[in-house]
């Protein structure tokens, strides 16, 4: 945990127009969520409690989109580069404020080791600025690290503002973009760093040189974590961060004992929670606040999004499940269909093309096939056969059906709610239940049939066959 008084300046303003995008940069996800929520996850964890969001490219999208996190926000408008987007925000950093660290919000992949590390190098230095950089095999478009012949940084040049200095593109250490400042060097240094004369822009990086000349202490933190710390500039990039976290995280479920048949193949969002002993094929979707129990099966083409499944639930290939519950010991599919705010109990059985929607199952529910629940609570032991609808709706409203304990509902039956189904009653195959049926009684509604002589017809042969 960081424990000194840090602000956290995280720039996300722009519009990243290598992603050809119409969606600000930073609202791209990895693994459903905002690539910029990575960052703010390992900044809050890190006891950060004062972070800045400078916002201006769509700026109300992004802040809706972080709207649960405790950040504030300041608008850049416009968009005059790294130094004016920290100028913007040095308005909102508080005076008590000892360091001021400056992230990029399409960087989230940096871990808190990398940034633990760059904080104590500042504060073990005492320094006015302390850069983060890598080493590349190529430059690409990144800034260049310049060192005198003793090894201290010098300058950071960009390699737009470099074309005709091949000595400088030749550099391979590059800026990655994070600093730490002390905060009273940064309020006053801001104000002299002078405008590019190539882009009219004003670079962060030039306040290297303004602390040289007044003897400050300039450091820098060679990273080995390559992967972890470019930024994110085109759809590409985000694939390959996007595998990254993937990769990190279904690392970190296996070692804490659940098994994934192919780790390549299946994908696990941030939240999810997995018990040991559970069973993951590929082809696999755990999305959202997912919980799911010890001892469980998963088989493939499933996909599960914010929902519970307890201990010992087997889940059959090809269902959906959605911010449902589905209890210890019960059994779902193969292609079944759980919508919001189904309820399934313990030793629960849907089989294969079920559908259930806002619906309780209760203890030992059989719904085996091509079946809809919905609006629906349904008593424990009963068995629904197969066909069976609930009709919850009537075209202006939803009507809920109750089927109370050991019921038995007959093969394609329609159930015409608002209606109740007694305790121990039968309904007849092939019926529409539009009244209630008392406990223990059989309820049958359709047409009586009748069974006549069959009349044959004897077809003349044509002529010459």
């Amino acid at each position: 945990m960081l424990n000194d008084k840090i602000t956290a300046v995280i720039l996300a303003a722009g519009q990243g127009t290598r992603m050809k995008s119409g969606h600000p940069k930073v609202l791209h996800q990895i693994l459903g969520r905002p690539m910029i929520a990575c960052l703010l996850d390992t900044l809050i964890n890190l006891g950060i409690s004062d972070i800045l969001v400078v916002v201006g490219y769509q700026a109300e999208k992004v802040q809706e989109a972080l709207k649960e996190y405790p950040v504030r926000f300041v608008v850049q408008e416009p968009q005059l580069g790294t130094g004016h987007a920290v100028q913007v925000a040095m308005a909102a950093v508080p005076p008590e404020a000892q360091e001021v660290m400056v992230l990029c919000g399409d960087a989230p992949l940096i871990s808190a080791e990398s940034i633990g590390a760059l904080h104590q190098l500042h504060k073990n230095h005492r320094a006015a600025v302390t850069i983060q950089t890598v080493a590349l095999p190529d430059g690409l478009h990144y800034g260049r690290v310049v060192r005198d012949a003793a090894g201290r940084v010098t300058a950071v040049l960009q390699a737009k503002d470099s074309k005709d200095r091949p000595e400088i593109l030749a550099i391979r250490e590059i800026n990655t973009g994070v600093y730490s400042f002390d905060t009273p060097f940064l309020r006053e240094a801001l104000q002299k760093i002078p405008k590019s004369p190539v882009t009219g822009e004003i670079y962060l990086t030039d306040l290297i040189h303004i602390a040289r000349e007044r003897g400050r202490a300039v450091e820098a933190l060679i990273d080995p974590d390559v992967d972890s710390l470019l930024g994110i500039n085109s759809r590409a990039e985000l694939a390959a961060a996007t595998q990254t976290v993937k990769r990190k995280i279904n690392a970190r479920h296996m070692d804490q004992g659940v098994t994934l048949i192919d780790p390549e193949a299946t994908y696990i969002e941030p939240l999810v929670s997995i018990g040991r002993d559970t069973v993951i094929y590929p082809n696999v979707y755990l999305q959202g606040k997912t919980v799911i129990g010890e001892n469980c099966l998963i088989e493939s083409t499933v996909r599960i999004e914010d929902s519970i499944l307890e201990n010992r639930v087997h889940i059959k290939m090809g269902c959906v499940i959605t911010q449902s519950r589905v209890g210890e010991g019960a059994d779902l599919g193969p292609f079944a269909h759980l919508r919001p705010l189904s309820d399934l109990r313990p030793g629960v059985h849907v089989g294969n093309f079920v559908e259930v929607k806002k619906s309780v199952l209760h203890e030992g529910v059989k719904a085996g096939h091509l079946t809809y629940l919905g609006d629906a609570d349904v008593g424990p032991g009963t068995n629904v056969g197969a066909g069976t609808i609930t009709c919850n709706y009537d075209g202006a409203q939803k009507h809920k059906t109750i089927i109370e304990e050991g019921v038995f509902i007959g093969s394609n039956t329609a159930l015409v709610a608002p209606v109740t189904i007694g305790k121990g009653a039968y309904v007849g195959a092939g019926s529409t239940i539009t009244k209630d049926v008392p406990p223990g009684q059989l309820g049958v509604s359709r047409a009586r049939q009748e069974n006549r002589e069959r009349r044959f017809i004897v077809k003349k042969k044509e002529e010459g066959s």
